[in-house]
């Protein structure tokens, strides 16, 4: 199954891998089309009821396979407002090949009636509401881009397709139901305050009898009374597998949104080190955390702090980090949204025993970097990890050593499933699995192993693993870690450094170059 999200990146990732949306729109409203033709026989009638957007768009494809029938699309809107060019492409299309369609300007004048006769597109008088059911209705509206209960003129057009299917019409929905919450199958809006409270109109959803949904099944999509057909499309599994600028399709923020609601981050680390840390925590500041904290010893506290005056920083007593720490430190990072624990922390025994306790207890989202790395195996721990080891690192955890990265994106999705945690296995293809799921990362270059660049990735990943879930914020800090990287060659060659990369990181996560 895949989640409605998902399935957006998906369809980005495929685009980006050379599959056109035209050719994905192609195959989506032949498959409509095989779908109607099971359950109606030639000449049987069918209205299309089609929104302004890609949904639509199949639906306005399945028409003009559909000749041996009679059709009759209704767009909810004006043709000027179909929001995609390859959906007025198809609208067009129709036009030009004289299949009757009809521009329903106001929602009061749709009628879901067979024997429609407005083939000259313009008109915007519905039949009577009185009229036959057609034999077959397409609800072609929304699909996977609903967000919250439905209002005009999807609304009172999903009343209208829901009369008719009462009246005998068989209702097939185009991907999902119009109305229908992809992800839990319940009717979107049922659960808000004003229903609750027993105020605002009844929620509404069109009642398919069918449902024809693309590349997979929708997890909603199980609990409806309408038989499900999953119909393939022509996405490569590369877009699922690969990461791509689909990944990065989430990553919006609420313009009325305030300070600390994208993050908080807490890096722990430094003593013998004391650029990692820092690198890790600008790093998390340029991937979108609002505050980014350093947690290191008195020692080199000035130090990380001359670095950069965006961090704030707190000094501990001592050359490195030990177990008298334990407790000041686990309570400064039960207020941040994620930790990132290892960066220049050295492997001093008092330092992996510090490390072991603090895993132990916590109970947050911790991105394991470096020194820190080898004591995961051992740990009990109820806190969600992401480890980001290099091959090197990997190995001395137990894991496994692969070459090729095939053999490696299987042997490490078995290591996470063993240790039971997310893991991003840096290399020339990162390999990021959480035993459930693997994707892998393509993004980056040779330049990319020059020492500090692991350091910038795990700060991404914190400041990513703030808002998202693990295996999609480790599969997009590395795509976007790549991204940034590559930007940095491109400029500057071979002879790029780690702090290259932290300025390129918004760069690297936005949607387009």
């Amino acid at each position: 199954m895949i989640t409605a999200d998902r399935m957006a990146a998906v369809d980005a990732n495929a685009a980006a891998l050379g599959v056109p949306r035209s050719k994905l729109m192609e195959s989506s409203g032949n498959a409509v089309a095989r779908e109607v033709r099971d359950v109606a026989d030639p000449g049987a009638s069918v209205t299309l009821v089609c929104g302004r957007g890609n949904n639509g768009g199949d639906a306005f494809v399945t028409a003009r396979f559909l000749t041996d029938y009679e059709v009759t699309v209704k767009l909810l809107g004006r043709p000027d407002s179909i929001g995609t060019d390859i959906a007025r492409e198809n609208w067009n299309a129709l036009e030009a090949a004289e299949i009757p369609i009809e521009a329903v300007a106001d929602v009061s004048d749709l009628s879901v009636t067979a024997g429609d006769d407005s083939a000259d597109g313009d008109s915007t008088d519905g039949d009577s509401a009185d009229g036959n059911a057609p034999d077959v209705v397409v609800d072609a509206m929304l699909g996977t881009g609903l967000t919250g209960a439905l209002r005009d003129p999807e609304r009172t057009a999903a009343q209208r397709i829901n009369e008719a299917r009462e009246a005998g019409a068989t209702v097939v929905a185009v991907d999902v139901p119009t109305g229908i919450d992809a992800d839990t199958g319940e009717v979107a809006g049922a659960e808000s305050a004003e229903m609750a409270a027993g105020t605002g109109a009844e929620p509404v959803a069109v009642e398919a009898d069918r449902v024809v949904t693309f590349h997979d099944e929708k997890p909603g999509l199980a609990d409806l009374d309408a038989a499900v057909t999953v119909a393939d499309i022509g996405i490569p599994e590369a877009a699922e597998l690969f990461t791509g600028p689909g990944d990065l399709l989430g990553l919006t923020r609420d313009p009325r949104s305030h300070k600390g609601e994208h993050g908080e981050v807490l890096v722990v680390g430094g003593g013998p080190y004391t650029g990692a840390p820092t690198l890790s925590a600008r790093a998390a500041l340029r991937a979108g955390a609002d505050l980014v904290r350093v947690a290191c010893p008195k020692g080199v506290a000035r130090e990380v702090q001359a670095f950069s005056e965006n961090l704030i920083v707190r000094g501990f007593s001592g050359e490195t980090l030990a177990p008298a720490h334990l407790e000041q430190i686990r309570s400064l990072a039960a207020d941040h949204d994620a930790v990132v624990f290892g960066p220049g922390l050295g492997d001093a025994a008092p330092t992996l025993e510090f490390v072991r306790e603090f895993l132990a207890e916590y109970t947050g989202t911790v991105v394991v970097d470096a020194d820190a790395l080898p004591v995961v195996p051992e740990v009990d721990t109820d806190a969600t990890l992401i480890c980001t080891p290099h091959q090197g690192e990997l190995r001395q955890m137990g894991g496994p050593s692969a070459d090729e990265w095939r053999e490696r994106a299987d042997a490490v999705q078995a290591f996470a499933a063993e240790i039971g945690h997310t893991v991003l296995v840096k290399g020339a293809y990162d390999v990021v699995a959480d035993g459930e799921t693997v994707r892998v990362n393509r993004t980056g270059n040779p330049g990319m192993t020059v020492g500090g660049t692991g350091d910038v990735l795990a700060g991404a990943v914190g400041a990513l693993a703030t808002t998202n879930a693990p295996l999609d914020a480790a599969a997009i800090g590395a795509y976007a870690n790549g991204r940034a990287g590559d930007a940095a060659a491109e400029e500057l060659g071979d002879g790029l450094v780690a702090t290259d990369l932290i300025d390129r990181l918004p760069q690297g996560l936005r949607t387009h170059d």
